[in-house]
């Protein structure tokens, strides 16, 4: 017989896997799925962080082959630049990546203590969703706004910046990186890849940060293949989603989600 923590490790895992990719907040919704089902533990940041480890792997394992590519040109980088040869498009991506990885580091650093005290907050999570969604929505509205900006370190800047909201639960990674890349002039799907590939960094370094400190247990490990197994399938669904539909639909199930909040709690 199952024993229930694993169960709940199973839920939560199926839980990440289909919200870090859905701008919905997925942070988001593990302190609510623990709120609101009891799920409780003195290791959930860890697990937490486990679980966006999983995902940060599906998104490896998806994109490989532009992965493989973009460390090739970073590999190329420096001689192109001493020797003044034009950079091209992946080179242009790479360093895009790199600058937009700084803001979420020094912000997470600075803002450590807090994402794991008072950001773990359903309330503010509630008031965290709707802002998120005003954000979305203005993309959505005013896609395009600034249409000159090139891939480079600028629009790096810009996105990474887009995705340092995200440190707060409900805001949601994806969302605001797929915002970012809207109004500076990328199609939600280019805009999602972007977010995705931006995101290996820090995803990856928060949940080997916490393996290193407390360990990976054997219960953790059906959770964490529950949410790399889901997170596959749904980067491939969102990056089709995307390229005929809007944000409209993610955007009204956030707003349903934080009314409900308010009148459950």
């Amino acid at each position: 017989m199952i024993e229930p923590v694993i169960w709940t490790n199973i839920i939560l895992g199926v839980v990440q896997g289909l919200t870090e990719f859905l701008p919905v907040s997925s942070s988001g919704h593990l302190i609510l799925a623990r709120e609101f089902f009891g799920f409780s533990g003195e290791m959930d940041l860890t697990f937490d962080a486990l679980l966006h480890f999983a995902t940060a792997t599906a998104i490896v394992v998806y994109f490989r082959k532009d992965i493989y590519s973009l460390l090739k040109a970073l590999f190329n980088l420096p001689s192109k630049v001493l020797k003044k040869i034009e950079i091209d498009t992946t080179d242009n991506m790479v360093i895009a990546l790199m600058v937009g990885t700084i803001p979420a580091v020094i912000l997470g650093l600075l803002l450590e203590d807090l994402m794991e005290t008072a950001f773990r907050n359903p309330m503010l999570i509630a008031y965290t969703l709707l802002a998120g969604s005003a954000v979305m929505f203005f993309a959505e509205k005013r896609k395009g706004l600034f249409p000159n900006m090139p891939l480079g370190w600028k629009k790096g800047l810009v996105l990474g910046m887009f995705q340092s909201l995200a440190l707060i639960p409900g805001m949601s990674r994806s969302g605001m990186t797929i915002s970012g890349g809207m109004l500076t002039g990328m199609s939600r799907a280019k805009s999602a890849r972007f977010g995705f590939l931006l995101g290996i960094p820090i995803l990856l370094g928060a949940g080997a940060k916490k393996a290193l400190e407390l360990g990976l247990g054997e219960v953790d490990i059906l959770g964490v293949a529950s949410a790399f197994v889901v997170g596959l399938l749904v980067i491939h669904f969102l990056l089709k989603f995307l390229r005929s539909h809007t944000l409209y639909v993610f955007i009204f199930y956030r707003v349903i989600l934080a009314v409900g909040i308010f009148i459950i709690l």
